[in-house]
Order: C-alpha cells, then structure tokens, then sequence
C-alpha cells in the first residue's frame, strides 16, 4: 500500500513538473480585436494622383492566430468602417484585408497587435486602395503645331484634338492612343513603371506622313512625369 501511494506521489510530481498547458492565441477567451478600414480611391480621371480616402464600409476583415499560415476568422466591417473579433485569448493577432490592383490583384494590408488577458487591443487603422488608377502613375506632355494649307503657312498653336500614341520601349505597336486637349496637354494614366516611347504624326508640306519621337522613364508609382520638351509637329489643313 506504501508502495501504491508513493508512485501516486511520484506520478503526480511528475506531472506538476511539466510547464503548465495555457492555450495560444485563438478563441475561448475574454478579450477583443477591433480598429477600422478606410478605403483610398484613386480616380481614373483625377490628373493630379490626389486620392479620396472615405470609410470602408462592408468590406471583409481577416485575422490569424499568431503564427498559422491560414486566418482564423473573418468579419465584415459596419457603416463606420468598424470591426470586432471577440472571445480571443491572450496573444498575437495579425488582422488584414485587401488592396485591389489595377490587374485585379488583391494584396494584403495587415498590422499585428498583441493582446492580453481580458483586454481590448485596438488595431492601427488599415487604409485599402481601389480604383484603376491605384498604383500606377502619369505621363504628360504637350503637342505644338505649325498649320500649312496647300504648302502656305497658316498660323500656329496649340494642337488641339492631335493624336498621341504611347508604347513600351522595344513594342511595335501602342497600346494607348489619346487626344491633345484645348491647353496643348495629353495624359496617358494607370502606367506600372518601365521605359514607355510616346510619338505623334508630323507631316512635311507635301503631306507625306512622319512620327516625332519621345522617351520616358517611369521609375515610381503614384507620380507624374512630364516631358521637359514640347512635341513640334506640322499639320496640314
């Protein structure tokens, strides 16, 4: 009997010898991860890259248990832009949600926050970007024209309503065309850095058609780059 109780006593030492089992990060426990999503739009249509950053109302929040390679749970944010994940123990949170790309890409926007026992950890506010325009940049320039009828010069100007062209260094044909406005300028936007040939339609009095050539390099994204010298074409009316 001696015997019998002893080994229970060793048994149970034993046991008490290990460190105790306190559950990781997850759910089961008493506190909260909470913080906001604003949505940055960037517009098609805005040439000066200024976006609008507004509330990201509806829009899907993940979390991940300290180090899992999957997120644990998910939430959508209310009209605020407010989310919660409740019941969690103490331990690291990451939270994400997604940026969209121009291609339709989705990359993660995440911050990771440290929780304790019963406690409320509040997340640094996560900024998503949408729209076409988002990481991408703007190339510019201007297009000035000599006007000849019949070989007899008829004034110049601003070449309003031209056609400009733009294509990737090495291409042979433009991926993009656009239209000189009423101030000599023309855009071309949503351009991923890279080395980009821009070129317009000149003629020469007898009407046969050429190309002046530009080159640029888009080294940035969320810029825009201007030629530091007017395209001089000779039109024909």
């Amino acid at each position: 009997m001696k015997k019998t109780i002893n080994l229970i006593l060793l048994l149970f030492a034993v046991v008490m010898s290990f460190p105790s089992c306190n559950k990781g990060p997850g759910e089961g426990g008493t506190g909260t991860v909470q913080g906001f999503v604003k949505l940055v739009h960037h517009s098609d249509d805005d040439f000066t890259l200024t976006p609008d950053t507004m509330v990201a109302a509806k829009t899907d929040v993940f979390i991940v248990y300290g180090d899992e390679a999957y997120f644990g749970n998910d939430v959508e944010t209310g009209s605020d832009g407010m989310y919660q994940f409740e019941y969690l123990l103490p331990g690291n949170y990451t939270v994400y949600a997604y940026s969209i790309l121009p291609s339709g890409e989705k990359v993660a926007v995440g911050e990771t926050v440290n929780l304790t026992r019963g406690m409320v950890a509040q997340v640094p506010t996560l900024y998503i970007h949408d729209g076409k325009a988002y990481g991408t940049s703007i190339v510019k320039g201007k297009v000035y024209a000599a006007y000849y009828h019949n070989g007899s010069y008829r004034g110049e100007g601003w070449a309003c309503e031209h056609r400009v062209y733009i294509r990737r260094v090495g291409d042979d044909i433009p991926f993009d065309d656009t239209r000189v406005g009423p101030n000599g300028y023309f855009a071309f936007q949503k351009l991923q850095p890279g080395d980009y040939e821009v070129y317009t339609v000149t003629q020469d009095f007898n009407e046969v058609p050429d190309f002046v050539f530009q080159t640029i390099s888009v080294e940035e994204i969320g810029q825009v780059y201007e030629f530091s010298e007017q395209f001089e074409v000779i039109i024909n009316v």
